[in-house]
């Protein structure tokens, strides 16, 4: 039996039945840990629900700056995109709230951990290989695993019988859920559960429609230093004002929106309506300023890489030493990312306009029909004999 429980907690139903479950349940105190990672949602009521459900111990933490700058910026630098297309909004937030739950277990004395996590979704998966890679010996609770409620209704019924407030809108089957944090927003469910049903306009509520998009486009010059963004349009911010800065500009214009059925880690397809505004625009703009910075070895080596690393971070293990090997050699590599891109922002576009860089790779004279430089063409027709060798054999 646990002796002190340190509850991943939101203020929203799930994890206030949580709460009062894990309080009638084991009989022993149970602390609250709430962070801010930029999840936009209002964050005061949550010490009075939790003062209201009688825990003593709350942490509300401001972790935005780390969520951007320790854990979205390095898996940007590998251009990091699951099945080709989902950013990993939700996957890259999980790490960091586990790896602090931790922390806080240690500070009050906690035995155990629990989340809201449910058990058909991924995120069940990465609190807890995060949990165990911080510390092996903790014991996790996970809830929705182990009680008896069964429905969204049995939730509510026991939040009524236990004197928990329903926000109105859940008070019957939700349309559907939604995870957000500075880096995206994803819905997923009920009405979504229908692959080939378009998402209704009101399911998005970060990025405009293209219809309601400006009619003027919008020129951002965007500053690299060793594969990190640092400026926009020459002006030095720190890496959570970039990507909310970054995050305004694109849902005006409609940028970031994407519609995916995703293999989960539990073997499940599910369809899921995600916006990651800022983050589409960054990895567009990553990839242009890599292309005159890095030799084509590492480029491609970065590409090969990069799936492995996507996985790894989607199926949860952020804290694993091949992510972090991975990690090292990707870094290894960003020394030379420096300079600027320029992307058009327009009707859900990002176009680049330009590139450049004091560390470039270009150079015009090996390209240009104008100039002879130090490429010999005729040394092409011993490249090609070579490389046919194989191709001849075979006929």
């Amino acid at each position: 039996m646990p002796k002190k429980i340190v509850l991943a907690y939101s203020g929203g139903l799930d994890t206030s039945v949580i709460l009062k479950w894990l309080q009638n349940k084991y009989e022993c105190p149970v602390v609250t840990f709430t962070a801010d990672i930029g999840q936009g949602e209002e964050l005061s009521p949550v010490e009075t629900k939790a003062k209201t459900l009688g825990v003593e111990e709350i942490f509300i933490e401001n972790l935005q700056e780390e969520f951007v700058r320790d854990y979205v910026f390095p898996m940007f630098r590998a251009n990091s995109l699951y099945e080709g297309t989902y950013l990993l909004g939700t996957a890259i937030a999980r790490p960091l709230i586990a790896k602090r739950q931790i922390e806080i277990a240690k500070i009050v004395g906690a035995d155990s951990v629990a989340h809201g996590a449910t058990g058909k979704g991924n995120d069940q998966v990465r609190f807890e290989l995060c949990y165990y890679a911080n510390n092996p010996k903790i014991e996790v609770i996970a809830p929705w695993r182990d009680w008896e409620f069964e429905s969204r209704n049995d939730l509510i019924e026991y939040a009524k019988k236990n004197q928990i407030s329903v926000p109105k809108d859940k008070m019957g089957e939700p349309p559907f859920s939604t995870d957000s944090n500075l880096l995206h927003t994803s819905s997923e469910g009920k009405l979504l559960e229908d692959p080939w049903v378009e998402p209704p306009e009101h399911v998005f509520s970060r990025t405009n429609s293209i219809e309601k998009t400006p009619n003027v486009p919008e020129i951002l010059t965007i500053g690299f230093s060793n594969g990190d963004p640092v400026s926009i349009n020459q002006e030095n911010l720190k890496p959570h004002e970039i990507l909310a800065r970054l995050n305004l500009i694109a849902g005006t214009h409609g940028v970031g929106r994407i519609d995916i059925v995703e293999n989960r880690f539990v073997g499940i397809k599910s369809r899921g309506v995600y916006e990651t505004p800022g983050g589409t625009i960054l990895l567009i703009a990553r990839r242009a300023m890599e292309s005159i910075t890095l030799d084509k070895g590492e480029a491609h080596l970065k590409d090969e890489l990069m799936p492995k690393y996507a996985e790894c971070i989607y199926n949860g293990y952020w804290f694993s030493s091949e992510r972090i090997s991975m990690q090292k050699l990707i870094d290894a590599m960003q020394y030379k990312v420096n300079g600027y891109v320029k992307v058009k922002i327009f009707k859900g576009n990002t176009i680049i306009l330009g590139r450049k860089s004091n560390n470039s790779l270009y150079d015009s004279s090996l390209v240009s029909f104008d100039e002879v430089g130090e490429y010999n063409q005729k040394d092409a027709e011993g490249f090609i004999k070579i490389n046919s060798l194989r191709l001849k054999k075979n006929i």
